[in-house]
């Protein structure tokens, strides 16, 4: 298949910080456990009221596992591709699917539900590319529409054209949706403040994570929580303790921050390279967690045998959980102690 054509937007990144270019972080990155899934690509990784990890796998399979990471069980077939997941207060799962939409799933009878259907007109555009949700004490859904440009596969062609073209959008449980806000840069993980006073999106292409105020004095503003982060930002999690964790799939990429502001040109000529030759997510496992300053307190990063590209983060306890948009296992490590 040919790969789609992409239109650059001349654009000039902040410049990267140094931490973007080391391959650790302040806290040594704890013993890593890898716990393997009957497939490949668990892409997020969510817990339940038993504190039984589930993920999603490319095929469409929605996996479970039991507490300890071991007997995967597939529960439930979207019939696309799922990425974000969520636990909601019935532990239904709120699953993210970048072909299906935004769908609802009670895995122990294996029932499936339609949300919002992929292609469904949500204000000023239909929705294309489900990625990430945070579920609403009132059951509402904040949930991220990736981009309008390109499909799941593509997803490189969106942060080499930057046209912006992200979506928050937010279900209600009267079956209606509406668009929160637009223009972001490959919109991604989502996560609600401790009290929902604020909702967060992460725009990867953006090294960014940008803020909506939902009340208070402040409500209606849009700022930035985080800025300039050293590594592309995917799935969001807020954690009990109010930390949010934040997913770097890759460090900056140097090649990629230095044609941004040349001719779009350069940028197609870099698109049309091969695969071999093309930028690609450097092999490191690396989180962080913030606090609601935007303070880090926690960042751990390392090179993981056979796990790498971290783009699903899950604090349950003092227990960490990865997922991965590649490979075929989730992670998970220990905290070595509480600063929280």
């Amino acid at each position: 298949m040919a790969r789609p054509r992409i239109d650059p937007v001349v654009w000039r990144p902040p410049q990267a910080p140094a931490r973007s270019r080391q391959g650790h972080g302040a806290d040594p990155m704890p013993p890593v456990l890898r716990h393997a899934v009957p497939g490949p690509g668990p892409e997020d990784v969510a817990i339940d009221s038993a504190g039984r990890p589930y993920t999603g796998l490319a095929d469409g399979r929605l996996v479970r596992l039991s507490a300890d990471g071991t007997h995967p069980q597939v529960v439930a077939e979207t019939g696309g591709r799922p990425l974000g997941i969520e636990v909601d207060r019935d532990d239904h799962l709120v699953v993210c699917d970048a072909v299906r939409g935004l769908l609802r799933v009670e895995p122990d009878a294996s029932r499936v539900r339609t949300l919002v259907a992929a292609g469904t007109p949500v204000g000023s555009a239909p929705l294309r590319l489900c990625n990430n949700a945070a579920v609403g004490a009132d059951g509402s859904i904040w949930f991220s529409d990736s981009s309008q440009r390109f499909e799941l596969p593509y997803w490189k062609a969106d942060l080499l054209e930057h046209s912006g073209t992200g979506r928050l959008l937010r279900w209600h449980p009267d079956g209606h949706t509406e668009e929160v806000l637009t223009g972001l840069q490959f919109a991604n993980g989502v996560a609600l403040a401790a009290d929902e006073s604020y909702v967060v999106v992460a725009e990867t292409g953006a090294y960014r994570l940008t803020r909506v105020w939902r009340s208070g004095p402040r409500t209606g503003e849009v700022d930035r929580l985080a800025e300039n982060l050293p590594a592309f930002p995917d799935n969001l999690a807020r954690d009990d303790a109010g930390l949010l964790w934040i997913a770097m799939g890759s460090p900056r990429n140097a090649l990629l921050d230095r044609v941004s502001p040349w001719h779009p040109a350069v940028r197609r000529a870099v698109w049309a390279l091969p695969d071999l030759l093309q930028p690609k997510p450097a092999n490191t496992a690396w989180v962080q967690a913030v606090d609601a300053d935007g303070q880090v307190r926690y960042d751990f990063q390392a090179t993981v045998p056979g796990f790498s590209m971290v783009t699903g983060v899950r604090r349950h306890g003092d227990t960490v959980w990865l997922g991965s948009l590649h490979g075929g296992a989730v992670a998970s490590f220990d905290l070595p102690s509480r600063r929280d």
